[in-house]
């Protein structure tokens, strides 16, 4: 790649884990291809992300820190990597969308929006309608009623300067989940033999994976399966997430079957406290 890592991300030597979290986050927003079209952007978003990636790693980075790039990515003897540094011969995958969405945790989502702006002339009629292309960066967690504010983008009159353009979040519903807060409601229906015996879960989560998840309980009409870190990503960390909760709907049968209610009525005397005891 060439260049120093510490200067890609516009940090010092001496910066934290948060300073250069913080940095790559700042840097690959501004430079992310989606959002910045000007020529250089793609290359400077690559080097960003294989910066991180090195700057990130705790043996990498130490391995960098000591030997420089050279010994990072020809490999340095196994006697010299001293405290767990990196030995083997350092290659970035290239793929520096996978780095950005492994930090976010979830992906980023660009809205680029086209306006018009009305510019008055001195004698108050409209001298001119401009095309003006805004791009919205949707970050991880926002809520609705989020406001995103371009200041001066609005329309322009000779008296005033131009009014800012604000944009408020909508939420969608989702066919699967119920957003509250940062967790996630997911409701589903089970039959009251479900909720006696047992069963498990299976959901897909808003990042594509798939979850299995053990009721192993009793569930009563108000029981609640709490799985932590599986809700939403937290506006401010988006790294952390709130909770994903089952709710469930039990189908109670409106008459049981003759087979049904005979092992009811069995289950029923041995768990009587005088089954078993002699007349």
């Amino acid at each position: 790649m060439g260049g120093d890592y510490y200067e890609i991300l516009e940090i010092n030597r001496n910066a934290t884990d948060a300073d250069i979290k913080k940095a790559y986050r700042r840097l690959a927003l501004k430079f992310h291809p989606a959002s910045n079209r000007e020529p250089g952007s793609n290359d400077k978003f690559r080097q960003l992300g294989e910066a991180y990636d090195v700057l990130s790693d705790l043996r990498k980075k130490a391995t960098y820190d000591k030997f420089g790039d050279s010994g990072l990515k020809g490999g340095i003897p196994l006697e010299l990597a001293i405290g767990g540094a990196w030995s083997s011969k350092y290659a970035y995958h290239d793929n520096p969308e996978k780095t950005f969405k492994d930090f976010l945790g979830v992906p980023t989502l660009f809205q680029k929006l086209q306006i018009s702006r009305k510019v008055m002339n001195d004698n108050g009629c409209t001298s001119s309608i401009r095309d003006k292309i805004l791009t919205v960066i949707v970050k991880p967690g926002w809520k609705e009623g989020t406001r995103i504010t371009f200041p001066k983008a609005g329309d322009q009159s000779p008296n005033n300067i131009a009014a800012d353009m604000v944009f408020i979040m909508r939420q969608k519903p989702h066919p699967r989940f119920e957003r509250q807060d940062n967790d996630l409601i997911y409701h589903k229906r089970i039959s009251l033999e479900m909720a006696l015996t047992g069963f498990s879960v299976d959901v897909e989560t808003l990042d594509g994976r798939f979850i299995k998840i053990p009721i192993n309980e009793i569930v009563h009409p108000s029981y609640k399966k709490v799985v932590s870190g599986e809700g939403m990503p937290l506006p401010h960390n988006p790294s952390q997430k709130g909770d994903l909760i089952f709710t469930f709907d039990i189908l109670f049968p409106e008459k049981l079957s003759a087979e049904t209610a005979r092992r009811s009525q069995t289950s029923q005397c041995s768990m009587s406290p005088n089954a078993g005891k002699m007349a």
